[in-house]
């Protein structure tokens, strides 16, 4: 998988008279797991909304496997971060999953045979199978968002883009997770918004910096020496069970 998931040249966006991003140039190859980090209000999201075609650039060009946005959304899958959904609705976990495959069916039609055989497969990927007929209200938080993954899954996406995946969970699920997202990056690429850089170092393979600018570092292994040189965004780190500011703020412009 030598071609680019995602590329970005010299992409400005603003709200209003405020610039968010600045000449962002990004290419992310196929095959890549990527973490994007920085600071709060630092345009993660923005980037993000933008690569998904939610957001369009004030200038420069997105192409997602090779496509503008729009024409590639199919093929991608998006875990948004805390999800609104009411945990009393009464749907089950084969629901959610099914969900998945709507943008596959036609409108007024009910789910095909494949379809329920996609769900099945996320479903057993996520570990959650056995409880495809459980309301949504009795499973864990992190089981919820293994099955938001399985929801994205549905769709057979190339790309899986996920945004502050571990957020309100606790730190056992953070590694369960990442260890199920390593796996799953042997045949997906895998975009994902974070702050949890003590636990994304031991699996991604690359880190993009946001704070209004942009720096992309093709490299999985994090040293204090690239962090103090490269990165200079606050992340925070998660040691003896207490949280360690280990990057220090950007420079604002």
């Amino acid at each position: 998988m030598g071609s680019y998931a995602v590329e970005l040249d010299q992409v400005w966006f603003s709200y209003g008279e405020k610039v968010i991003l600045k000449d962002i140039n990004l290419h992310i190859k196929q095959g890549e797991f990527t973490a994007i980090i920085g600071p709060n209000g630092g345009g993660k999201t923005t980037l993000l909304n933008i690569m998904l075609g939610i957001l369009k650039p004030d200038r420069g060009t997105v192409k997602i496997l090779g496509s503008p946005p729009h024409e590639a959304n199919h093929r991608i899958g998006y875990v948004p971060q805390g999800i609104d959904i009411k945990r009393r609705f009464p749907i089950s976990v084969m629901d959610v999953a099914l969900m998945g495959r709507l943008s596959r069916s036609k409108p007024g039609r009910g789910y095909k045979m494949q379809d329920r055989e996609k769900a099945e497969d996320v479903l057993k990927m996520v570990g959650l199978w056995n409880y495809r007929y459980e309301p949504i209200y009795t499973l864990s938080g992190g089981q919820l968002q293994r099955l938001f993954i399985a929801r994205a899954l549905a769709t057979d996406p190339e790309i899986l883009f996920l945004d502050e995946p571990t957020s309100h969970v606790d730190p056992e699920f953070q590694i369960d997770l990442y260890d199920f997202l390593k796996e799953l990056n042997k045949r997906v690429t895998i975009i994902v918004i974070t702050h949890d850089i003590g636990v994304v170092s031991r699996y991604i393979k690359s880190i993009a910096c946001v704070n209004r600018h942009l720096i992309f570092h093709e490299e999985g292994k994090i040293t204090r020496e690239m962090i103090d040189m490269a990165y200079r965004c606050p992340v925070d780190l998660v040691a003896h069970g207490l949280p360690h500011r280990v990057l220090p703020e950007h420079e604002r412009e």
